[in-house]
C-alpha cells in the first residue's frame, strides 16, 4: 500500500471497520501526500471485504447476545451510533441497502465470509484464493458460496447494488461535518496541507491542541506556545504557558521572576502511528460490551485519524479514557519546569517512515530566532520494514536509503531548531514479539465464540493485501527473523549517525530497544506481555506500554544525558500557587 490511498467505500460503517486494519504501515487516509482514489494500490474490494466480514460478524453476535432476530440486531447496531453527527443515519442507509440479503443468508446460518462473497462485497480474481477470516466450511468456501447464491436467488441484484450505490453512500458520508474536510482533502489534486494545521489552534482535533499545545489567541500569529516571552509577558501571555502579568510588590514580571534562566524548553516527537498513539477501542468490535456509551467518542476518533496523541508516550496530557493510565515525557518535562506548560508538538502520521517523514516534517512549528530550544524524539519504530506486500523484503528500506533520508531530516532540523536543542534517534522495534505473543490468542471479534485467533486475522489481512506488517505478522518464522535482521541493520545506521555526526544547533543522541525494555519491565511485575498490545489491530503498543515507556525513557535519559531536559525549576510551587493549572491544556 502506498501513501496515496483513500479508504472511503460503502459508507460510514465499512469505513470505520475497515480502518481497524488501516494502521501504521497502511499509510492511512489522512497521510500528508496527494491522495487519489484512482491511484490507490488498495482496492475498494479489499476494504469492502473486511468491512463486510466484520459488520456481519458483529450483527450475528449481537443477535446471539440479545437472543434476537437478525433484523433486530441490525437496528440495534445502528442505535448505538451517535445520532448527532449523522452517523446513525448512514448506518440505517447501509442496512436498508444490504440488510435484506444479509438477513436472509444469516438465517441459513452461513458465516460472514460466505455471505460477503455472495453479496459481492468480497471478490477475488479467478487465479487468486478466496480470502476468509473464519475456518472454511466443510464443503469448501467456493461450493458454499454457490449454494448461497442459489438460496438468495438475487445475486445479480446484489451485484448491481454493490456497484451502483457506492457513490450515493459516499455523498452521504461526505456531507457529514466530521467527514467533510477529510473528503475535501481526498478529492483535491493538491496536498492537503491545510488539513495538517501547521499553526497552533484552540480546537482539539483535526491536528489541533491534541497534537500541539493549545493556542491562547487564534487571532494573533505572534502568540503561540514555545516562543520566548515578549517583554517578559508583563501585559499578555505571548507563549501561552499561563504565566503573565507582574508582581505588584516589586513590579517584576512573573515570567521573568519565575522562568528566566530556568532552561525552559519544549518537546517534539517526529514519528509514526505508534508515536501518534493509534487505537481502536476493543469495545467497538465486542458486541457483548455494547451500550449507549460505546461509540460516544467515535466522531473524535475519526477527526483525530484514529490516533490519540493526548494520551501518547511523548506528548500525552489528558487522563486516559482508553485503558491504562497516561504518563508522558511532556508531563514529566512540565512537572520539572512549569514554564514548559503547553510546549509540545506531536508531528506524527499513520504510515510515517524515513522515506515520507520529510513531507510532514515541514509542519514542525519552531522559529530558530524567537523560540525556545526543543527536545526532539525521532521515533519511527517499524514502517521502514513493515509493508503489506507479499514480497515484503524487497519493499523494505535499505540501510543506504535510511542513511540518506535521516541525514536529510537532520539537516533540515539544523536549519529550524533553536540553539541548545537535542535530537534523540530511537531504534526500530523487534516485532517478532507480535506473533510470539498473540498468534494463538483470540481476537476481540472471536472472543464470544472462540473462533477467530490472531493467526487467522493476520492471514486474512495478508490475503487481502492489507496486512500492515507482513514481515512480522506472519507464521513464517524465517521471514519474521529476516524482518528483525533488517530492522537491526537500520537501527545500526541510526546509531552510527548519532556517534559520528555533529550539527550546529542541536546535540544528537541514540536510544535503543525501547519496547524490549518495556516488555522486560512489565514481565518483572508479574504481568503478561500481551497486555502491552492493542487488541483490535494486534500491532501497536497500547496505553500501558506508552506509560511504562515514558517512565523508562525519562529515567534512562536522566542518567545518560542529565542536561537533556533542563534544570528543575525552583519556582514551581510559586507558579502553581499564583497561576493554578495555568489555563489547563
Amino acid at each position: 500500500m502506498n501513501g496515496k490511498k483513500a479508504v472511503l467505500s460503502l459508507g460510514l460503517l465499512l469505513v470505520i471497520l475497515s480502518l481497524l486494519v488501516q494502521n501504521s504501515s497502511s499509510k492511512s487516509l489522512f497521510h500528508h501526500e496527494k491522495v487519489h482514489l484512482r491511484k490507490s494500490q488498495v482496492s475498494t474490494k479489499d476494504i469492502s471485504c473486511i468491512g463486510c466480514v466484520l459488520i456481519v460478524s458483529i450483527v450475528e453476535q449481537l443477535a446471539q447476545v440479545h437472543n434476537s432476530s437478525t433484523e433486530r440486531a441490525m437496528e440495534l447496531l445502528c442505535s448505538y451510533l451517535p445520532e448527532k453527527e449523522g452517523l446513525r443515519g448512514v448506518c440505517l442507509l447501509i442496512v436498508d441497502l444490504f440488510g435484506p440479503e444479509i438477513v436472509r443468508l444469516l438465517n441459513y446460518r452461513l458465516n460472514a465470509d460466505v455471505i460477503c462473497h455472495t453479496i459481492k462485497l468480497c471478490k477475488s480474481d479467478s487465479h487468486q484464493p478466496l480470502c476468509h477470516l473464519y475456518k472454511e466450511p466443510k464443503v469448501g468456501l467456493r461450493k458454499s458460496i454457490k449454494q448461497a447464491e442459489r438460496l438468495l436467488q438475487k445475486s445479480e441484484y446484489s451485484i448491481r447494488k454493490t456497484t451502483e450505490v457506492v457513490s450515493s453512500i459516499l455523498f452521504k458520508v461526505c456531507s457529514l461535518p466530521v467527514f467533510k474536510k477529510i473528503c475535501d482533502a481526498i478529492a483535491s489534486s493538491e496536498p492537503a496541507e491545510d488539513f495538517d494545521q501547521d499553526n497552533f489552534s484552540m480546537f482539539p482535533s483535526l491536528r489541533g491542541y491534541h497534537w500541539r499545545g493549545r493556542d491562547c489567541n487564534d487571532f494573533d500569529k505572534s502568540v503561540y506556545p514555545g516562543r520566548r516571552p515578549e517583554d517578559w509577558d508583563a501585559l499578555r501571555d505571548s507563549n501561552c504557558n499561563g504565566i503573565w502579568g507582574f508582581d505588584q510588590k516589586d513590579g517584576v514580571p512573573y515570567e521573568k521572576k519565575f522562568c528566566e534562566g530556568t532552561d525552559a524548553k519544549g518537546i517534539v516527537v517526529l514519528g509514526d502511528s505508534a508515536a501518534a498513539h493509534f487505537h481502536i477501542p476493543p469495545a467497538w468490535v465486542t458486541p457483548a460490551q455494547y451500550s449507549k456509551d460505546t461509540f460516544t467518542n467515535l466522531a473524535l476518533a475519526i477527526s483525530n485519524e484514529f490516533d490519540w496523541p493526548q494520551f501518547s508516550m511523548c506528548t500525552g496530557f489528558q487522563n486516559s479514557t482508553i485503558g491504562g493510565w497516561t504518563q508522558s515525557l511532556y508531563l514529566k518535562l512540565r512537572d520539572r519546569n512549569r514554564c514548559n506548560h503547553r510546549d509540545y508538538q506531536n508531528i506524527s502520521r499513520n504510515g510515517g517512515s524515513s522515506d515520507n517523514l520529510k513531507k510532514y516534517l515541514r509542519s514542525l512549528a519552531r522559529n530558530q530566532e524567537t523560540d525556545k530550544p526543543l527536545v526532539v524524539f525521532y521515533g519511527l519504530i517499524g514502517n521502514d520494514v513493515c509493508n503489506s506486500h507479499a514480497d515484503t523484503i524487497r519493499h523494505m528500506t535499505t540501510p543506504g536509503e535510511m542513511k540518506a533520508d535521516v541525514m536529510d531530516d537532520l539537516q533540515y532540523l539544523d536549519t529550524h531548531l533553536p540553539n541548545g536543542s537535542n535530537v534523540i534517534l530511537m531504534s526500530l522495534a523487534d516485532g517478532r514479539f507480535l506473533w510470539d505473543t498473540l498468534h494463538d490468542r483470540y481476537h476481540p471479534i472471536g472472543q464470544l465464540n472462540k473462533d477467530i485467533t490472531y493467526a487467522q486475522f493476520y492471514d486474512f489481512l495478508s490475503c487481502l493485501s492489507i496486512n500492515p506488517c507482513v514481515g512480522w505478522m506472519n507464521k513464517n518464522e524465517t521471514l519474521r527473523n529476516l524482518t528483525t535482521e533488517r530492522a537491526e541493520q537500520l537501527s545500526k545506521v541510526l546509531q552510527d549517525i548519532a556517534a559520528s555526526k555533529t550539527f550546529a544547533h542541536f546535540e544528537l543522541h541514540y536510544y535503543e530497544n525501547l519496547y524490549q525494555k518495556v516488555i522486560a519491565k512489565w514481565e518483572s511485575l508479574g504481568r503478561n506481555p500481551w497486555e502491552l498490545l492493542e487488541p483490535v489491530d494486534g500491532f501497536h503498543p497500547d496505553q500501558v506500554a506508552s506509560a511504562v515507556g515514558a517512565d523508562l525513557v525519562w529515567d534512562e535519559a536522566m542518567q545518560t544525558w542529565p542536561s537533556l531536559f533542563g534544570k528543575e525549576n525552583p519556582f514551581n510551587k510559586e507558579i502553581i500557587a499564583i497561576f493554578g493549572d495555568q489555563g489547563g491544556h
